[in-house]
Parts: C-alpha cells; sequence; structure tokens
C-alpha cells in the first residue's frame, strides 16, 4: 500500500511529453462541459415533476445538491470504466494511476471533489499544469491520478 504522503512517481519512460498539454486538456473540459449540460437538461426534465412543475428557486438546496450528484455519476463512471469520458476520448487522453490503472470510485471521488477546488480557486488547479514539472494539476495529486496521452493506434 503507499503511503498518503508520497508524490506521485511517474512510470519509466513516462516523461513530461506523455502528459497532455494545458490546451488539449482545456478543449476536453469544453467537450464533457456540452455533454454535461445535455445531461442536466435530461435530469432537470426528470426532476421537474417532483417540484410541481414549477422552476427551481434560489433558496431551494435540493437542485444544486442533486446537479452536483449528476456530475459525479457522470465523471466517476467514465473514469472508473476505462478511464475516459467522451471529451477525453475525442482528444485522445486518458486518466490513470500512477501504475497504469483505472481509478476506483474512491479516487474518483477525491479527483472530483480536487477539480471542483480547482475551478473554485478561479481554475488555478488546472493552471498549475503549466509549472508543474510533471504536468499535474492539484486534482490529480489530490487523488494520486495523471492524466496521459493515449499511445497512437497503427
Amino acid at each position: 500500500m503507499r503511503q498518503s504522503n508520497q508524490a506521485i512517481i511517474p512510470k519509466p519512460g513516462a516523461d513530461k511529453l506523455s502528459a497532455p498539454g494545458f490546451l488539449r486538456r482545456m478543449a476536453a473540459v469544453c467537450y464533457d462541459a456540452l455533454l454535461l449540460l445535455a445531461v442536466f437538461f435530461l435530469a432537470t426534465a426528470i426532476a421537474l415533476p417532483f417540484n410541481a412543475g414549477q422552476a427551481f428557486a434560489a433558496d431551494q438546496f435540493f437542485y444544486p445538491v442533486y446537479l452536483l450528484t449528476i456530475s459525479f455519476v457522470f465523471y466517476g463512471w467514465f473514469w472508473t470504466h476505462g478511464g475516459q469520458t467522451l471529451g477525453l476520448r475525442a482528444w485522445k487522453i486518458k486518466v490513470l494511476t500512477p501504475d497504469g490503472q483505472v481509478l476506483n470510485w474512491r479516487q474518483a471521488g477525491i479527483r472530483f471533489i480536487g477539480g471542483v477546488l480547482s475551478w473554485a480557486c478561479l481554475g488555478l488547479g488546472f493552471l498549475w499544469c503549466l509549472f508543474d514539472k510533471n504536468g499535474l494539476c492539484w486534482h490529480d495529486y489530490l487523488s494520486k491520478t495523471r492524466l496521459v496521452l493515449q499511445e497512437e493506434k497503427r
């Protein structure tokens, strides 16, 4: 079992060049955001009858928590089943553990919460990969995971 304070060390041969660049990451984020928006429309259509068909008010605690849960299930399922959301697949990126395995639900949860915190800090957690020697973001470090470029099939 890995100690909790141990940093992510890339596998031999997995140098910084195997980490996707910032623009590629953001392109995958935008792609996934559009897909998640469509999922939000469906989730809202399912939830509206439980709110008497009325729009959700700003003081209703349930709706934002519901959408956050839907977001976690969306990302968590993809990350634990193959390591790629549709956006990651389109941009040939995969999220894996340092030993090349797909994430478990605990890692997916930590990565999701870390991603939310990365955005909450005005995106600084994502910008971190521009300066990090391993090309990792805050949520990569928190969840002990990393994004890697998928090898081209020839």
